[in-house]
C-alpha cells in the first residue's frame, strides 16, 4: 500500500490534489452547462485562444491570468464578428479563430529562449506546482460559478432545452448565452495554470459528458461530474507519481477514459435490458 499512500504524504502533491479537486468543482459546474448546450467546440476554442494573451503577458512580465482573459475575450468577439459579417456558420468562425489564435500564440512563445519549456508549461500546465495563491483563486472562481449557476438557473435551463421558448418567457437567451460564455472563460482562465490550455478542456467536458450518461437531473449531473473529476485527479496523481508521467495529462486522460468505460457499461446494460428506454435529464 506504500505506492498508494506515499504520494499523498508529500506537501506539493497534497496541494496538487486540492487544486485538482477545486478545478473539478469549477469544471463540473460549468462543464455540465457546456455539454447540455452543445458548446464543447467553442469551449475548446476558448482554451486554445488564450495562448497569445498568456504568451504576451509572460514575455512582458505581466499577470498571466489577465493576459489569458483578454485573449479569450478577443477570441469570442472574433467568432461573433465572423458570424455577423459573413454568411459563414459560427462553427467556421470558431475553426478559423481556433487555428489562428493557437498559431499566433506559438509564434509569440517562439520568441522566448526557453521556447520548448515555456510552450509545454502553457499547453499542459503543472498541477504539481500549485501554490496557495492558486488555491485561493480557484476557490473564488468555483464560488462565482456556483452563485451564477444558481441565480441564472432558469435562463440557463431555457437556453439549453428550448431557446425559442426562452424568448417567449422573456428569459433573454442572448444574455444567458453571454453569461454562459463568461463562465466558460472563468473556468478556462482559472484552471489553465494548473492543467494547461489544452488539458483544461478535458476536465471541462469529459466528467460532465460522463455524468450526463447517468444523471437524471441537472443538479445530479453536476454532482456526478464533480465526483468523477475528483476520482480522475486522485487516481491521476497516484499513477503519475508511480509511473513517472506528466500529472496534468494523466489526470485529463483518465477523465476521458472514464467516459468510454461508462459508455461501454451503459451500452452493455441497455442491451441486457432492451425494453428499458433511457431516462432524459429532468429539469429540476
Amino acid at each position: 500500500m506504500e505506492w498508494l499512500l506515499d504520494p499523498l504524504t508529500v506537501s506539493f502533491v497534497q496541494r496538487a490534489l486540492l487544486a485538482g479537486m477545486l478545478v473539478s468543482v469549477l469544471c463540473g459546474l460549468v462543464g455540465t452547462w457546456v455539454v447540455l448546450r452543445g458548446m464543447a467546440f467553442m469551449s475548446e476554442a476558448i482554451s486554445h485562444g488564450m495562448l497569445p494573451g498568456v504568451a504576451v503577458a509572460y514575455l512582458a512580465g505581466a499577470n498571466l491570468l489577465v493576459g489569458a482573459a483578454a485573449s479569450a475575450v478577443v477570441m469570442i468577439l472574433g467568432v461573433a464578428w465572423v458570424s455577423k459579417n459573413s454568411r459563414l456558420s459560427e462553427d467556421t468562425g470558431i475553426g478559423l479563430l481556433f487555428v489562428g489564435m493557437l498559431a499566433l500564440g506559438v509564434v509569440i512563445v517562439s520568441r522566448a529562449r526557453s521556447f520548448a519549456v515555456d510552450l509545454t508549461a502553457f499547453l499542459f500546465g503543472d498541477v504539481l506546482s500549485a501554490t496557495v495563491g492558486d488555491l485561493v483563486w480557484l476557490t473564488a472562481a468555483a464560488t462565482v460559478a456556483g452563485i451564477v449557476s444558481v441565480i441564472a438557473y432558469r435562463p440557463f435551463v431555457a437556453l439549453v432545452f428550448d431557446e425559442r421558448k426562452a424568448h417567449t418567457l422573456g428569459l433573454r437567451p442572448r444574455w444567458a448565452h453571454l453569461a454562459l460564455l463568461a463562465l466558460v472563460v472563468l473556468a478556462v482562465v482559472a484552471s489553465f495554470r494548473i492543467v494547461g490550455t489544452l488539458l483544461v478542456f478535458g476536465l471541462l467536458v469529459a466528467p460532465s459528458a460522463t455524468a450526463a450518461l447517468f444523471g437524471r437531473s441537472i443538479g445530479a449531473t453536476m454532482a456526478i461530474a464533480v465526483l468523477l473529476g475528483w476520482s480522475a485527479t486522485l487516481t491521476g496523481l497516484i499513477v503519475s507519481w508511480n509511473a513517472d508521467t506528466a500529472a496534468g495529462a494523466t489526470i485529463a486522460g483518465l477523465a476521458v477514459l472514464q467516459f468510454f468505460v461508462a459508455a461501454v457499461i451503459r451500452s452493455a446494460s441497455r442491451r441486457l435490458r432492451p425494453a428499458v428506454s433511457p431516462t432524459p435529464i429532468a429539469v429540476r
